[in-house]
């Protein structure tokens, strides 16, 4: 199936937002078999929208539109694409309930423009927006496939991975379902693991393989087709068992998962715990572990331990591990060492990290932007410690080194 990606949105022409969702809808379309020959950006302007669609339609079997579903004057592309199909816009009675409750809960009268939000195409279906309020419109029309997303990403990513690539799993007309495997990796780069599975990846035909990453993590999607579940894990089961081969210390889950949350559902599993002690990643672990839900449960706390001062005196890093001609420095294996030790120590858990490095911009004790020690204490064992060097900006060099730790943890815990 050939599709074209249609972003709405004249602040994308201006440059004052970045099209994330053509990527990311890329991405998805890709390991779903689908390919992206086109991508197209254009203002929020009706005539040129509908030359964008009637452009789109010479060419692509399916033409995904994220934006202009809103309440506004200038949300154009629900009406535009009525008028293209020569379909009528008709309310979709759930969608108007959710919006008139979430302004009777928050004690606001609702202007009328709001119930533009639930209007939908006659003969399409509704694609429920569990994060907002406007309602996406997926439609087949004269054998083209039209799906509409909204703009913000948070619900367009939730509302096509829940109920867009259910419908377009309906679209196989008999070829069967569409179904999907998650690989997360940790610990590799997209390019290094991208080269592990090169080969695989050039004669692929079904299963699909698409890697994708996020900073720190890297995610391998198998995708097949198949008349039941039981025929398509038959067909993802050797690709899959190929890949742990090659890749198995890597691989931390098989559902798209972040490492934090698999973390913290191993930690509570086994009913332990977990502090930080943190200098160059400003609490960053902390905030990762933190966004889990009941993370509570499994992390005791941590100490952003961000100056020279704060290691001595609440860490009690000896003063000539850090200062002097002769000291490895607070950037040093000795220093993450100590701090590790330390914060397990005064919050009584089973593992601590802690991370010690530079961010940059600048170098310190001479020595180079990028370059992180990371600490693993548990309970009863030596610390251990590892050198990493990163690359990119000031805020990528945090990230990465944060998602190394958790990774090192990750690591350890499959130990036991």
């Amino acid at each position: 199936m050939k599709a074209e990606i249609i972003a709405v949105g004249t602040e994308l022409l201006l440059g004052q937002i970045v099209n994330t969702n053509a990527q990311y809808l890329s991405q998805q379309c890709a390991a779903l078999g689908i390919d992206i020959y086109f991508q197209t950006v254009v203002g929020d302007n009706e005539g040129r929208l509908r030359q964008a669609l009637d452009t789109a339609r010479q060419r692509a079997d399916l033409i995904i539109c994220t934006g202009g579903l809103g309440p506004t004057k200038d949300d154009l592309t629900k009406d535009v694409l009525a008028a293209f199909t020569g379909k009528e816009l008709i309310m979709h009675e759930p969608s108007l309930d959710k919006i008139k409750s979430m302004f009777r809960d928050r004690g606001l009268a609702m202007a009328e423009s709001n119930a533009r939000q639930a209007l939908m195409l006659t003969d399409s279906d509704p694609l429920m927006n569990d994060n907002g309020l406007a309602v996406g419109v997926a439609l087949t029309h004269e054998g083209t496939h039209y799906m509409l997303l909204p703009g913000p990403p948070r619900e367009m990513k939730l509302m096509f991975d829940t109920y867009g690539t259910s419908w377009l799993s309906r679209l196989a007309d008999g070829r069967g379902a569409l179904y999907s495997r998650m690989l997360k990796f940790a610990g590799i780069g997209e390019s290094a693991l991208e080269k592990e599975l090169l080969d695989l990846i050039e004669a692929q035909q079904d299963p699909t393989i698409a890697p994708y990453a996020k900073e720190g993590e890297v995610t391998v999607r198998l995708t097949t087709r198949a008349a039941t579940e039981e025929e398509a894990n038959s067909k993802l089961k050797p690709v899959e068992e190929e890949i742990r081969r090659r890749l198995g210390k890597h691989l931390y889950a098989t559902k798209d998962k972040p490492i934090e949350q698999i973390i913290y559902e191993q930690l509570k599993e086994r009913g332990m715990t977990l502090s930080a002690a943190e200098s160059c990643t400003g609490g960053l672990i902390s905030d990762l572990i933190t966004s889990v839900p009941d993370s509570s449960s499994v992390f005791s706390g941590s100490i952003v331990s961000y100056t020279n001062a704060v290691k001595e005196t609440i860490l009690q890093v000896p003063a000539g591990l850090l200062e002097g001609p002769e000291a490895p420095g607070a950037i040093s294996k000795e220093s993450a060492e100590a701090m590790a030790g330390k914060v397990r120590e005064l919050l009584g858990t089973d593992y601590a990290l802690s991370v010690t490095g530079i961010a940059g911009p600048g170098s310190a004790e001479g020595k180079p932007v990028g370059l992180v020690y990371i600490g693993l204490a548990e309970r009863g064992k030596p610390t251990t410690v590892v050198e990493g060097r990163y690359s990119g900006t000031r805020e990528l060099i945090k990230l990465r080194a944060a998602k190394a730790a958790l990774y090192l943890l990750w690591q350890r815990l499959q130990e036991r």
